[in-house]
């Protein structure tokens, strides 16, 4: 691979010419993965273009699962600091208070995490601020050269790279778009700290599928209250611009019910925006490299799965795979193969993608089955609240009442 046209970034920090597992992409997948490995010992090289990740609306909530994932592998007291915790969710539904969920979920904001599992990492796992010129694997050593000459010879080595194409191309991996532009995320801080919200944090559903919007949850990051959205329009839609021009006017049509509540939906940030394609990848059963997260298989933030499936790779690997991949001689296909085809990979992996689609139908659908599905659904919701109502007649009323 030959990315000389691009801008160089010079490696600003030694690595040693051999390690066990090199990581090219040093975001939440690459950097929990080199956390994880050096924990248990092992040699590991992690390289990326930039010292200092960029801010970056990504990923921004992750719940108990995912937590206890990080905490396994020892990753637990650098992100314990950096996330908000929550327990108590009021959801929103048809209009009206649906039900009061007591579930541990954690807001960050994704640069700020990734930059302070960096700052952890340990002399066994170094990032090395580089950006790769050329790439080679083969059954037995894996090769990176970096701009400035640098060489990284490993048994393996792992593409961590997102969306970033480059690598992946080099090595020969495709990446086969199954729904373009299937989603689109929105993300801003409203007017208000966590004291001035009746509510630790909320999520609304939308009650109309012509917004074709599926909930705005707003949960603590720190003292702020952030605001992700989810739905399904593109970036180019006239909805897109008007919301980014005026969040506050669109809110307060979509979702008044909860308006007064979350400060009438005053907002103190720019509207910032993803757009998400699902995509697969085909040319990834090769030999001495393997893919994780997002370099593997994106799918839709809707669902709430994305960390999952990341960090469901991470704890394959650091707790089968590359302890039985380094404790015999070479790394030929054979051996990568039996991570893409392992079963609690492939079941994380196709539900994620399975959840995404679901999500979206069930949302927008215009078929037949999917309007009875929502009218179905709905019905059951609305019983739900009659017979909550009913409950709670004559009961003193709650904060968790809107």
């Amino acid at each position: 691979m030959n990315t000389e046209k691009d801008r160089e970034t010079a490696a600003v920090q030694a690595v040693p010419a051999e390690v066990e597992v090199a990581i090219v992409g040093a975001g939440l997948a690459g950097t929990a993965l080199a956390l994880a490995l050096a924990r248990t010992g092992r040699k590991v090289a992690l390289i990326d273009p930039h010292r200092t990740h960029h801010d970056e609306f990504r990923a921004e909530k992750i719940g108990m699962a995912q937590m206890e994932l990080f905490e396994k592998h020892g990753i637990g007291p650098a992100i314990k600091p950096l996330v908000t915790p929550m327990t108590d969710i009021h959801t929103f539904r048809l209009g009206q208070f649906f039900q009061r969920e007591q579930k541990w979920e954690f807001g960050f904001s994704y640069g700020p995490l990734v930059n302070g599992l960096r700052a952890a990492l340990p002399p066994e796992a170094p990032l090395t601020v580089g950006k790769v010129s050329e790439v080679s694997t083969g059954p037995d050593r894996q090769r990176v050269v970096l701009t400035d000459g640098s060489i990284i010879d490993a048994r393996l080595l792992v593409v961590a790279t997102g969306y970033s194409e480059a690598i992946r191309r080099a090595i020969g991996m495709e990446r086969i778009e199954e729904s373009k532009a299937h989603s689109l995320s929105l993300g801003f801080d409203l007017a208000i700290t966590r004291e001035q919200c009746p509510y630790p944090a909320v999520t609304c559903y939308a009650r109309n599928p012509a917004d074709r919007t599926a909930y705005l949850t707003i949960f603590p990051i720190g003292n702020r209250m952030r605001a992700n959205m989810f739905g399904y329009h593109t970036v180019a839609d006239a909805w897109t611009r008007e919301f980014r021009d005026n969040p506050q006017k669109m809110l307060l049509k979509m979702m008044p019910e909860i308006a007064a509540q979350c400060g009438n939906f005053e907002v103190a940030s720019p509207v910032e925006m993803r757009q998400v394609s699902l995509t697969t990848t085909k040319g990834h059963r090769r030999d001495g490299v393997v893919a994780i997260g997002d370099a593997f298989w994106t799918t839709c933030p809707t669902p709430g799965v994305g960390i999952n499936r990341v960090m469901t790779d991470v704890d394959r690997l650091v707790s089968t795979f590359i302890p039985d991949w380094l404790a015999t001689p070479g790394m030929a296909a054979d051996k990568i193969c039996a991570f893409y085809d392992d079963p609690t990979k492939l079941e994380t992996d196709e539900s994620a993608m399975r959840a995404s689609i679901y999500a979206k139908r069930i949302t927008i659908g215009t078929g037949m089955e999917w309007r009875l599905r929502r009218v179905r659904n709905n019905a059951a919701r609305q019983l739900m609240i009659i017979g909550r109502k009913f409950r709670e007649a004559g009961q003193p009323a709650t904060p968790s009442m809107a």
